[in-house]
Order: structure tokens, then C-alpha cells, then sequence
């Protein structure tokens, strides 16, 4: 979710009690191009492919990978006012935001805490219709709080593919398929024609790259995906690679970065919260997250370096060289594009600035991890030229 509702660790998640998986409307598709499947919030979803996390990694940084991220949550809140009724449970300006745009933002507790971050996009037309995009393991929760809170507007849950062609080559790939999809400025949204049905497209993505979200019928999907893999510049990409992008461009994962407990400015999202709403408030845990805009949060997520060859996981404590613990990893893993380790994690903020040095315990050995500025690897978000 683009910025974007976050999705995998490279490990996959454990399957509750041995519940029943879904399968993708790409099920098959993956499984004849060799995919490695892992459980993924109540999902089978590709964790890798034949070609491996770094190889489909670099790909995406230099070409355009492909991804399946149907099991997100996609759903439409329509009425007059859905806009103005969401903010009382986002901090975003969902108000101002115009038909056609796309903004990223957060369903809060009333403490603060991160129930979710998602997409809210405002469809065009004259009726008022917010269209949402939520973070898997999150979906269901998400909707019942929102029908729960707002029961005057009608929430349709949608029943469509969602897949993700991020790199810097995606948009001649989707417009050779969708001609003018490749003009859409960066968080723009477009309904496309192909054939019977409407093809959703959004320029957003989940990895640092320039790169669309392309909401579709379930059955065309496999049609549309092979359409778009007949260009030798895309090359499937699983969760593994994903995480790795995310990770790299500094992106938080909902359930390791964002949690309950994290609110968006010590989350370092406090670019996502607009200038009325910091000045108006109406959304939850408003007092708490004024105060951090005001005087600053105790704690910050950070970049880390860690000085070793072996990643540095989520839940290592973050200590300093008198040995105080001062925060913890929160994701962690191997960067493909700079072949090395890096991690993400949270520190007070006495203790956050760049290039501070902690440490931490890896397999019994005392590492040492400097304090990064985020990105890891520079955005790459579309940003059309000026007229001369």
C-alpha cells in the first residue's frame, strides 16, 4: 500500500490451528511458474520463485516486477459526507482530497495506537464514494469497525484482483496494455476500459519504485497478468522480494512497525496527517499525537545499520554502550541492491539521531548497529517534468 498497506516477511507466518488457507485468483498461475506457496494472513501466497528473493528484487529496482496482492482488502464507503465521517477516524484531509487522488493515512485507536494504515481513494463522480484499500490481516477488523462507527453509510466489500507492477519500467509496460495509464501523475487513480470490464488503475505501490495497483475482475485476472508477463521486462516477484523492497525504501509493515501501541508521528508519519486536521483534530488520540507534533515523541523508528553479515531480527533489544536498553528492531533483513544487512526499529530519542551508535545481542555476540536515515534506497515515485 503505498506508501501503501504493507504486506510479508521474508519468513512466512504461522497458520493458526491449522485454519483453512484461500487461495488467490492467480493460484494456478502462480503454481505453473514454479512459486514456493507459504501461509500469509489466512492466504497461500507466492513467497518467491525459481529465480530467488534477490534476483526478483533487483529485478523490480532495474525493470518491472509483478505482484499478487489480491488478498488485500478492497471496499467502497459511498454517501454524502463519507469523507468528512471518515476523518473521525483517520487524521488525514480526506476532504479536501480530490476526485481521482489517492492519499495514505491510518484508522486509529482512541488512544492513538495504529488499528491499520490503508489507502482511501475519492472515486469521481457526484456521489460521494471513498474507495479503501486495507491491509490484509487487518481487512476484517477494519470492516466491522468502520460499519460499527459509521452505520449510516453503505461499505460494499469488493470481490477483485489486485495486482502491483512496480519499477522503472512499469509504465511503458501498463500503457503498451492501458494506453495512458503511463500519464497518470504518482497517486492519481483511473478507471480503464478492457473489454466488458473496468480495470482500476493507481499509480502507487509498496516498494520505492514508480509503479501502479491494478484492481480487476477475478476471472480476468490471469488473462491480463499473462498479458502483461509476454513483456520480457516483467518478471514475477513474491512476498519475500516485497519485503525486501519495503524494507529498503523504509516503508513500515503493519504488525512489526505499526502496531496498537505506535501512533503515526513516533511512526514517522506525520507528513500522512493534514494541516487542518493538526490544527482542527476530530479524529482519535488527538490529544496524544498533538502533543508529539508539538514537543516531539518519546521514541522514533529509525534506520539501522548493523555492523555483521548476518541480519539482525525483529524483537532484538537496541542497547547503548553502558548497556541501557533503549529501543528495539521491529523488521530486519538482507538488502539485495546494497548487499548488506538493515533493519528498521524503534528508539528513544535521545538516542535517535543519525549515526549514534547501539548494540544489540546476535547469536551471542555483541554487535554493533548504527542509527540511519530512512530510505535505505533513495524513491523513485513518478514525478512528471515542468512545462518549459
Amino acid at each position: 500500500m503505498t506508501p501503501n498497506a504493507g504486506e510479508s516477511l521474508v519468513t512466512a507466518q504461522p497458520n493458526p490451528e491449522n485454519a483453512p488457507l484461500s487461495a488467490l485468483p492467480l493460484d494456478a498461475l502462480h503454481r505453473a511458474r514454479g512459486a514456493r506457496m507459504a501461509p500469509f494472513a489466512g492466504y497461500d501466497m507466492p513467497l518467491q520463485y525459481a529465480a530467488g528473493i534477490v534476483s526478483e528484487t533487483l529485478h523490480t529496482r532495474q525493470k518491472a516486477g509483478l505482484f499478487d496482492v489480491s488478498h488485500m482488502g478492497q471496499a467502497i464507503l459511498a454517501g454524502a459526507g463519507a469523507a468528512r465521517a471518515l476523518e473521525s477516524l483517520a487524521p488525514a484531509d480526506l476532504v479536501g482530497l480530490a476526485p481521482g487522488r489517492t492519499r495514505y493515512t491510518q484508522l486509529l485507536n482512541d488512544k492513538g495506537g495504529i488499528l491499520d494504515d490503508l489507502m482511501v481513494t475519492r472515486l469521481p463522480g457526484v456521489e460521494e464514494r471513498l474507495l479503501l484499500v486495507v491491509n490484509a490481516s487487518r481487512k476484517a477488523d477494519d470492516f466491522a469497525l468502520i460499519r460499527e462507527r459509521l452505520p449510516q453509510f453503505d461499505l460494499l466489500v469488493l470481490n477483485r484482483a489486485l495486482i502491483a507492477v512496480q519499477g522503472p519500467r512499469a509504465a511503458s509496460v501498463l500503457g503498451a496494455l492501458l494506453p495512458g495509464a503511463e500519464d497518470l501523475p504518482f497517486l492519481a487513480w483511473q478507471a480503464f476500459e478492457q473489454g466488458p470490464a473496468s480495470v482500476f488503475v493507481s499509480r502507487s505501490g509498496y516498494t520505492g519504485e514508480d509503479g501502479f495497483e491494478i484492481s480487476l475482475r477475478p476471472e480476468n485476472a490471469e488473462g491480463f497478468v499473462t498479458a502483461l508477463l509476454d513483456n520480457g521486462d516483467v518478471g514475477l516477484a513474491g512476498l519475500g522480494a516485497r519485503d525486501a523492497l519495503r524494507l529498503e525504501a523504509g516503508l513500515p509493515l503493519y504488525g512489526h512497525d505499526l502496531d496498537e501501541t505506535t501512533d503515526p508521528v513516533e511512526a514517522g508519519l506525520a507528513w500522512s496527517i493534514g494541516k487542518r486536521r493538526r490544527a482542527e483534530g476530530g479524529f482519535p488520540g488527538f490529544a496524544r499525537i498533538s502533543a508529539g507534533l508539538r514537543d516531539g515523541p518519546a521514541r522514533l523508528r529509525v534506520g539501522l545499520l548493523p555492523m555483521s553479515k548476518a541480519p539482525v531480527r525483529e524483537g532484538a533489544m537496541l542497547i547503548t554502550p553502558n548497556g541501557e536498553v533503549v529501543g528495539h528492531v521491529t523488521s530486519g533483513g538482507f538488502s539485495p541492491t546494497l548487499q548488506r544487512p538493515i533493519a528498521m526499529g524503534y528508539v528513544a530519542r535521545s538516542h535517535a539521531q543519525t549515526g549514534a551508535q547501539l548494540a544489540t545481542d546476535l547469536r551471542g555476540t555483541r554487535v554493533q548497529l548504527d542509527v540511519a536515515r530512512l530510505p535505505f534506497v533513495a524513491h523513485r515515485y513518478f514525478k512528471p517534468r515542468e512545462a518549459a
